[in-house]
């Protein structure tokens, strides 16, 4: 009966498919609770009556229909095809049995599974809410936040699902329901029907689902999946640009299009009738990227950015800084390296040691150094009376708190590497040697009379963002670094075609965390109340911008810390024999302003890398250790004689700023 019914609706050239054109009855409200009156249908599936169909794609459809055994509306689920065999109709039935067994607030469970006349479907209580397509027509002016809070609760329920060893296999907008509490649920789960393999359809008696030809394949398992987070990427894209990727309605049809099936890209335009935020546009950018290594894996990893863009950027509270605080409190800044803390401690038992002494013992850890300009400069900001005082120097901060305060300084610090397993324990020491070879190099390169200790944690604090990033997102930490790397051109593209190339440090931050690195070092910086000046000198200077004459000792500072790091980051990521194009290339850079070539630059890395091996202490005290200290500008020299003016033109006097008490 039902295969007569629908006879005379069916495409030519799909074999038993249920019809698209049904004529709708008069619309139906919903997300209503309320009981339905009983009315005629248009047409019969069962025991079901259709009211209207709510979405289609090539692997799925849903229909509002009317059950009379319960006298309420449900949502059907159906695959466009048929089954071929009963061994398939079995496979499709296990694979959506065990969906239905993962109880979770976003997946909504199925009130039903059966067949029908070889037309298996599930359905789900209208009550749940609408389909994510019916609530955009009744609620034409949501917001970029409201769209990303309904993806991220469909990534959580679709995290779930994969957990569970299943994938949802057709995300589409009739799949997805939105209550009228704004709860997001997903339905549906693995009832698509799956698409024919190249050469026609599959001989009767085979599996037709990709998870039962290839029982236990977890390969086949982790393809759907990224399929499917690849299909909440284009959703999103569809909000925030209100219209579909590709002109394609139908997502997973668009999926398809890109690479590796497809060779077309999708990004999000720049003139939307919205403007779309900066991080999220790399986000959204990423999620739909043409490199299939660039793209988010799992929903977790695109859980993670959206939600870390929604606690910055989203929400008044806290900006960059709410990623952090809890870790902060929790875990510290970042952990003591081995050993120094005792001898830090071993130092500031002894009366008689001297402040210099004492301080070269803590700069070698960069987590007391920093603990203790955070613990001095903190304490300065409570006092009324030293409004606007700022500590830059280690040495300062030890005359001013004194041995008992250093004690407490490394007591308070986690001992290495705090919550780190071994692998992000050793990425994290990389990174800290890699930011002490930018800080000698730095003071390789210094102009006469600028002061070796302030250089130091300058080139530090530059990279105060990464070392945050390194101890408490490690997992991210590492996806930036893989963003960032250059990847070969796929295996279509013609002869000769050159490396794709990676993202930016920053773009790669805002695709993983959903806000900048140096964001993140720099609320830090705030928080512990390190002042606007210091705040100024922490920022890189763009790349892509040029670098002009310093017009302060503060700007000096700046753009000698930035050239360092420039060098020492040209020294990671080149290859060997691009290295001297790359160096030459920050020495052409800052040439104007710090006086530099070439072979500055690279005996600047030398003398650096020389004095890493040798596990030197920081320089910035006087060839006989009893340095006074500065009291001008952060670069003054450690005898209190102002620093140096730039290499090229006079410097002009700096304006008038709260005193820095280095």
């Amino acid at each position: 009966m039902i295969a007569a019914l629908f006879a005379p609706l069916r495409r030519p050239a799909l074999r038993s498919n249920l019809a698209m054109s049904l004529p709708p009855p008069p619309p139906a409200s919903a997300g209503t609770t309320e009981r339905p009156a009983a009315r005629p249908a248009t047409r019969a599936f069962g025991r079901f009556q259709l009211r209207r169909l709510l979405g289609k794609s090539e692997r799925s459809m849903a229909w509002l229909a009317y059950d009379p055994r319960v006298e309420q509306d449900v949502m059907l689920t159906l695959p466009r095809s048929q089954p071929l065999d009963e061994a398939a109709l079995a496979d499709w039935r296990r694979e959506v049995d065990l969906a239905a067994r993962l109880k979770h607030p976003q997946v909504a469970p199925p009130s039903e599974i059966g067949v029908q006349d070889h037309w298996p479907y599930v359905a789900v209580d209208r009550a749940y809410g609408a389909t994510l397509g019916e609530w955009l027509e009744a609620h034409p002016g949501s917001s970029a936040l409201d769209h990303v809070g309904w993806i991220c609760q469909l990534l959580e329920g679709l995290a779930a699902v994969h957990e569970s060893g299943v994938a949802h296999g057709d995300l589409q907008f009739h799949g997805v329901l939105v209550s009228e509490q704004g709860q997001v649920r997903l339905m549906g789960l693995a009832a698509a029907s799956e698409p024919e393999l190249p050469g026609g359809p599959r001989p009767a008696g085979q599996h037709q689902r990709a998870l039962a030809v290839h029982a236990g394949d977890l390969q086949a398992r982790r393809e759907r999946g990224e399929r499917d987070v690849l299909c909440a990427g284009l959703m999103l894209y569809r909000l925030l640009a209100g219209q579909p990727a590709l002109d394609e309605p139908d997502v997973t049809a668009s999926a398809q299009r890109l690479p590796p099936h497809g060779r077309d890209i999708v990004r999000l335009p720049w003139s939307l009738p919205r403007p779309v935020p900066e991080a999220l546009r790399a986000i959204v950018n990423r999620a739909t990227s043409s490199q299939e290594r660039q793209r988010y894996l799992n929903a977790r990893t695109l859980l993670r950015a959206l939600d870390g863009w929604r606690r910055v950027d989203g929400q008044d509270n806290g900006g960059p800084l709410a990623l952090l605080l809890d870790r902060l409190r929790s875990v510290g800044h970042l952990p003591a390296m081995p050993g120094v803390g005792r001898r830090v401690a071993r130092l500031a038992a002894s009366e008689a040691k001297r402040t210099d002494e004492l301080s070269r013992e803590i700069l070698q850890d960069m987590a007391l150094s920093l603990e203790m300009l955070r613990q001095v400069n903190s304490s300065l900001n409570q006092a009324a009376h030293a409004s606007g005082t700022v500590v830059i120097t280690v040495r300062r901060a030890v005359a001013l708190m004194g041995l008992e305060g250093v004690r407490r300084a490394a007591q308070a610090l986690r001992s290495w590497p705090g919550p780190l397993n071994e692998h992000a324990a050793a990425r994290l020491r990389r990174l800290m040697d890699q930011v002490r070879l930018a800080a000698f190099t730095a003071q390789a390169l210094r102009p006469p009379g600028y002061d070796g200790e302030v250089i130091y944690l300058v080139v530090m604090l530059q990279n105060l963002g990464r070392l945050l990033v390194g101890y408490h997102f490690p997992e991210e930490a590492e996806q930036i670094r893989q963003l960032m790397r250059s990847s070969p051109p796929p295996p279509n593209a013609e002869p000769g075609t050159p490396d794709l190339p990676g993202l930016s440090e920053e773009q790669a931050s805002l695709a993983v965390l959903g806000v900048g690195i140096d964001a993140l070092g720099l609320a830090a910086a705030k928080h512990w109340g390190l002042g606007d000046e210091m705040q100024v000198m922490m920022r890189r200077l763009p790349l892509d911008r040029p670098v002009r004459t310093a017009d302060s000792d503060l700007d000096v500072l700046r753009v000698l810390a930035s050239a360092a790091n420039e060098a020492v980051d040209a020294l990671q990521i080149v290859e060997g024999r691009r290295l001297p194009a790359a160096l030459a290339q920050v020495a052409q850079r800052y040439a104007r302003t710090l006086s530099v070539d070439a072979r500055a630059v690279k005996e600047a890395l030398d003398a650096g890398q020389q004095a890493l091996r040798n596990g030197l202490a920081p320089e910035g005290l006087d060839a006989d250790g009893t340095a006074e200290e500065p009291t001008g500008s952060p670069g003054a020299a450690a005898d209190g004689s102002p620093g140096a003016a730039p290499a090229v033109g006079e410097a002009s006097p700096a304006p008038a700023r709260p005193p820095l008490a280095a």
